[in-house]
């Protein structure tokens, strides 16, 4: 354990999640000149206080700002159609600015806030949130049981599917999952076990992953689109606030000329999203993506959004990745099997599967330009926004009389 603890937990700047390049290089070129502030929440109780950590999170995040990207990465990044040459140009010069965020201790509470230009803090998410969870489960009591239930859990998941073969893995219409778990991983070294693991042993099933580095290295796929902080920034850049979501939407178009077509959905609640996904927007966007309230109630409005609009729902994808375990996507599969086109993105249940129980950590976006942004996503209890003035008027606007956030 002790030579676990010295290694670094950030191993290379790609280690991170797709979605973060794509919002990156979409608002590098749009707004390049907005400012932001991040905030870090741990939202269960840790069994100790995340506040011991500071000292070890200074030094990785001092470590972390002394990175460049490698030739070989930055290589790779320019061979994906959708990454444009002069952001990878971009990134060749980049280096976290250590000034831009910072820790501090409230209480047993861990704080760490980024502020500084958009472009710039909206990167330190996913290396924050990992940076904490590793040096969090360093902490704890660890043996060779650990694992050895962790591999059985992960052999238990391959065992499952395999078992449903005939039925998931059909020419036509195969069961599709993704590994979503980069930022709650018990550690590198695991979470690489469980990718490598699930791409041998599950091809037709396993396709991808959001980890860049192991999309990379390993030679799947790399998954991801937009995340909600590329809406959320989007209330602050000079729109009718009414209209924050079409403008977001549009820019989006304009960048990607119909490559990552996921939409998310849930910034200001499904209703009001479906609301501002007319036609256009529609036919533009391959499908939409599931990350709070209840997904069948979820899938039922889009499928008949897509039905009033004339649209072939056939033609169209659903991804899920709400807290999602193997067993409750093969149940949606099913459900929606014939129906539309569905995958699945599946994060902890696959990266942390072990006898501790996981952090539910977050690092979101609290303002942009000096104004507050939130969402009101369909399941409680998710905003970080403390201005209740904002988060009223933006219910107001948005017709959300059930009060979500």
């Amino acid at each position: 354990m002790s030579t676990m603890a010295q290694q670094p937990v950030v191993r290379s700047l790609l280690e991170n999640d797709l979605y973060k390049f794509t919002m990156w290089q979409a608002l590098l070129h749009s707004h390049p000149g907005a400012q932001a502030e991040y905030a870090f929440v741990c939202r269960n109780t840790p069994l100790f206080p995340l506040a011991e950590l500071k000292p070890a999170v200074d030094a990785e995040l001092d470590r972390l700002c002394s990175l460049t990207f490698a030739d070989d990465e930055l290589a790779y990044l320019r061979s994906l159609r959708f990454i444009k040459s002069d952001f990878v140009d971009f990134l060749t010069v980049f280096r976290f600015q250590r000034r831009f965020i910072e820790t501090r201790v409230n209480g047993d509470r861990l704080e760490i806030v980024a502020r500084g230009p958009l472009v710039h803090v909206m990167a330190f998410e996913i290396f924050v949130l990992y940076i904490v969870n590793e040096l969090y489960f360093r902490r704890l009591p660890v043996d060779d049981n650990l694992l050895t239930v962790a591999r059985q859990r992960l052999r238990e998941k391959i065992d499952f599917i395999r078992g449903l073969s005939d039925e998931l893995c059909s020419a036509d219409e195969p069961f599709v999952f993704f590994d979503f778990g980069l930022r709650r991983r018990y550690s590198g070294a695991w979470h690489e076990e469980v990718v490598r693991t699930l791409a041998a042993e599950l091809p037709v099933n396993f396709r991808g992953t959001s980890n860049v580095l192991f999309a990379k290295d390993m030679g799947l796929t790399p998954i991801g689109t937009m995340a909600h902080e590329y809406l959320q920034a989007y209330q602050s850049f000079g729109f009718r606030l009414r209209d924050f979501q079409k403008a977001a939407l549009e820019g989006w178009v304009q960048e990607f000329r119909g490559d990552l077509g996921v939409a998310l959905t849930d910034v200001v609640g499904m209703d009001a999203f479906l609301g501002d996904f007319d036609l256009y927007f529609a036919k533009l966007f391959d499908g939409l993506r599931h990350d709070s309230g209840d997904p069948v109630e979820w899938a039922e409005k889009a499928l008949a959004h897509y039905r009033k609009l004339h649209i072939d729902q056939r033609s169209k994808r659903l991804v899920f990745s709400d807290g999602l375990d193997l067993p409750r996507a093969v149940e949606l599969f099913r459900r929606y099997r014939g129906r539309v086109m569905t995958s699945y993105g599946i994060g902890t249940n696959l990266s942390n599967d072990t006898p501790f129980a996981a952090l539910n950590v977050v690092m979101k976006i609290v303002a942009c330009n000096g104004q507050p942004v939130a969402k009101l996503s369909d399941s409680p209890g998710k905003t970080l926004c403390d201005d209740q003035t904002f988060l009223a008027y933006l219910r107001q606007v948005f017709g959300r009389k059930d009060g979500g956030s």
